[in-house]
């Protein structure tokens, strides 16, 4: 059996204050999110945005944040990767998917942290301060039950991870409701440290701005299929791709299909950039015969690529 590797790329949530001190090393994670203009994209210094937990969860930086640090990642790791043991696929969860593009040739490092910082005013501009929103994790329902009750408390799925475990999007006290209904009918349901109702219809108008921002960077075709969030199909064209990105801030993302599409694609072993490891953790947990880690596990890169090549033998 022929070995191909998939790169994952995450969404928000994980990020923390030592995110770009990547493989032990306290400057080279910042010194290239530095080199893409990270701190244009964030208005500030990285080290007062990493510092501060009020701007670390803020979604007007995390979003450029995640796409640098795992972009970081990928540029260190990917110098120390053989020719025999390139990607074969990437995917993207939420943010992760513009992340995605960049891993796969459509766009340079500098052009994603920007767009990133771009998709996240466009969102942030969907909010009213009156109307607060909010983002559930709910597991522990199967989700034809769990759509019966959002549609009871106006809320919407906004990412599909399994048969009984989905992300729920929408206004507060909506979600605060769902909360405790979810909870006294068993399952778990874990509040996000995440600001704006993602993939959800709360963000339509988010749509057209971004689509246009996109429009105007250099897009390319892919060099490496990207897994497309909202369908789970793998895109090969440009045109295809910013289309789904912007379609993606309004439609739930079906993270569970894209699972299995990396296993129907082949893949045998996947590496997840971090910063975090909830992706190749979900991914172990569905399809147990593909290897999975992230890098955040390592203490090198030549650690990652030892693995890699491991698995490869």
């Amino acid at each position: 059996m022929s070995k191909r590797l998939a790169i994952l790329c995450p969404g928000q949530g994980a990020q923390h204050a030592r995110m770009f001190e990547l493989f032990g090393d306290t400057g080279q994670g910042a010194t290239l999110a530095e080199q893409w203009s990270l701190r244009d994209a964030l208005g500030m210094p990285l080290e007062q945005v990493l510092n501060d937990p009020a701007y670390l969860y803020a979604n007007r930086f995390a979003q450029p944040l995640i796409a640098a640090a795992s972009l970081a990642a990928w540029e260190i790791v990917r110098t120390v990767l053989p020719p025999s043991m390139q990607p074969a696929l990437v995917a993207g969860y939420s943010i992760g998917e513009l992340t995605a593009y960049a891993v796969a040739g459509s766009l340079s490092p500098q052009d994603a942290v920007a767009l990133a910082a771009r998709r996240a005013s466009a969102m942030d501009a969907c909010m009213n301060p009156e109307s607060r929103q909010a983002m559930l994790a709910v597991s522990g329902l199967a989700l034809p039950q769990l759509r019966e009750m959002l549609q009871e408390h106006a809320l919407h799925i906004a990412i599909e991870t399994g048969e009984d475990s989905a992300i729920v999007g929408g206004l507060q006290g909506q979600v605060d409701g769902l909360r405790l209904i979810a909870e006294q009918r068993g399952a778990r349901a874990l509040p996000l440290p995440v600001e704006v109702a993602s993939h959800t219809p709360f963000m339509r108008d988010a749509v057209p701005p971004f689509l246009a921002e996109m429009r105007g960077h250099r897009f390319t075709d892919p060099q490496l299929p990207v897994v497309c969030g909202i369908s789970a199909e793998s895109v090969r064209d440009k045109d295809r791709a910013m289309q789904t990105l912007a379609r993606q801030l309004a439609e739930p993302v079906l993270w569970q299909q894209c699972m299995d599409n990396c296993a129907e694609a082949g893949i045998t072993i996947a590496l997840e950039l971090g910063p975090g490891n909830a992706l190749s953790r979900m991914l172990s947990q569905r399809h147990p015969q593909i290897a999975c880690r992230s890098v955040c596990e390592f203490r090198s890169a030549a650690g990652v690529a030892g693995w890699i090549g491991r698995h490869f033998d």
